[in-house]
């Protein structure tokens, strides 16, 4: 699951920067998925370590009576232009001084490598499959991870237009497996179509 709407007033990619927490919007998101699963034989709950995950974790793992795990591995991807506005137009992309982060758009050059994210959140995916055993987990993660880990999955370059990413606010895309083997990816937008483009999500 990817977390709920995020209070960002500023409009900078906030990254793994801490203190971002889900703006009402996104706590009302995250109870709408929460509902959404209701039913469901979820017995495992675990989300990234940021503060926006931990809260879209909250009532899911209410609702099914479990505490909710941490998993490192969940976290955001690392980013060189954390802290800044990266809109297009007046963002920090526009500045000549940032170019040379750019280099590789394949890597990326100016974060944390596509191979690297998805090498961790398969790790994450497994050891939640395991945890749940013939039952049901939610990871709760973030954008880009999710999306990436999709890609290698799927086959697909890892490499990507950011506006093309099917991975919504609070989204769920799940990983179907028949005991270690994945069978199924699947994807739900219990609380609606986003933008994908939309800085604060």
């Amino acid at each position: 699951m990817r977390h709920g709407e995020v209070h960002n007033p500023e409009g900078i990619l906030y990254g793994r920067l801490p203190g971002y927490r889900l703006s009402d919007r996104g706590e009302q998101q995250a109870k709408l998925v929460a509902e959404f699963l209701a039913g469901r034989d979820v017995v495992h709950v675990v989300a990234s370590p940021l503060q926006r995950a931990q809260q879209t974790a909250e009532p899911i793992g209410a609702t099914f009576q479990v505490d909710v795990a941490t998993d490192e591995r969940l976290i955001e991807s690392e980013n060189r232009f954390e802290g800044l506005k990266v809109s297009v137009g007046d963002g920090a992309l526009s500045s000549p001084k940032h170019w040379p982060k750019l280099w590789n758009p394949l890597r990326p050059s100016w974060g944390e490598p596509y191979l690297q994210i998805a090498h961790r959140m398969l790790g994450a995916a497994q050891r939640a499959r395991a945890a749940a055993a013939g039952h049901e987990a939610v990871c709760v993660s973030h954008q880009l991870p999710i999306w990436t880990l999709r890609r290698f999955l799927e086959g697909k370059p890892m490499w990507h237009d950011p506006r093309r990413r099917q991975c919504s606010l609070a989204s769920l895309t799940s990983l179907v497996f028949r005991g270690e083997e994945l069978v199924r990816i699947a994807y739900v937008e219990p609380a609606g179509a986003t933008d994908p483009k939309v800085t604060g999500a």
